[in-house]
């Protein structure tokens, strides 16, 4: 199978991004995908063409090492057809016990890393004047649970670029999807991907017994990575790719029940919100 969209794809060596390139190569796409390190992102794609796959070892953090991977794919492949930033990590906590510094490592990777993806892949699109930018985002960024209040705020961060993301680049003929699963089986709640701050002030219950649960679920999530990886290719060939996709029934629940809460607090408040406005 010889399929000719150029697909670049970060934090790629482990969790849904190694999934998804492995489907991809075996689907005949060519792949450029990132890691920290090469050898271990060899390792684990395994035995590939290596005509149509591309690691590239890249600092998410450095914006010079971003452009120069941008480069790369494009002397190699000539194109980009589809971004997808799937690097990041989650934080477990209460926000009064996590430190400021992890605080911006996080907002640094989540956040402002695919931002700076995007800002390099973009000038290449405008100049096809095609392109399809994929952003992994999580239900926490709109449904969020006890304990993950900083984590959520990357994702929210991650799904409100998007959006407006969407709109800017709408006429260079550029798609824009924000992509929100909840609870997967791709070792994010490993200490790989997860920043775990234990909680030592008394209370937070709520808090504490989030974390209990969650951890215990560690591999029994409902989430399948392959079939996740095998919609995320799908909507890469549709005319018409939705900006936001939940993925997953609890995803689905909790979305449609924070929308349900919504609405009803906004028709609640309405008499107190329009009276702001000059008369």
């Amino acid at each position: 199978m010889n399929n000719a969209k150029v697909w670049y794809v970060t934090g790629a060596s482990q969790g849904l991004g190694l999934t998804l390139v492995k489907k991809l190569l075996e689907a005949g796409y060519r792949v450029a995908a990132t890691s920290r390190n090469a050898q271990t992102l060899k390792a684990a794609v395994g035995l590939i063409d290596a005509e149509r796959f591309l690691p590239l070892v890249v600092d998410l953090n450095n914006p010079d090492c971003i452009n120069e991977s941008v480069q790369q794919t494009i002397t190699t492949f000539g194109r980009i057809d589809v971004l997808v930033n799937n690097a990041g990590y989650g934080m477990m906590g209460v926000v009064e016990e996590t430190a400021e510094q992890d605080i911006r490592k996080i907002f640094d990777l989540n956040v402002l890393a695919a931002v700076h993806v995007v800002k390099s892949v973009l000038p290449l699109m405008r100049q096809q004047q095609s392109g399809y930018i994929i952003n992994i985002g999580s239900v926490a960024g709109f449904a969020g649970a006890p304990g993950w209040s900083v984590y959520s705020a990357t994702k929210a961060a991650i799904a409100a670029f998007s959006e407006v993301l969407a709109l800017d680049v709408k006429e260079f003929g550029i798609k824009v999807t924000i992509a929100e699963p909840s609870g997967f089986r791709t070792g994010f709640l490993t200490e790989n991907s997860l920043a775990n701050i234990e909680s030592s002030i008394e209370g937070y219950n709520a808090v504490k017994s989030a974390r209990e649960r969650y951890l215990a679920g560690n591999g029994k999530q409902p989430g399948d990575p392959d079939k996740a990886s095998a919609i995320l290719i799908e909507l890469a060939e549709s005319d018409q790719p939705p900006l936001h996709l939940y993925l997953g029934q609890d995803a689905y629940k909790r979305a449609s029940e924070k929308i349900a809460d919504m609405a009803a607090e906004l028709e609640a408040w309405k008499r107190i919100s329009i009276s702001a406005d000059f008369l």
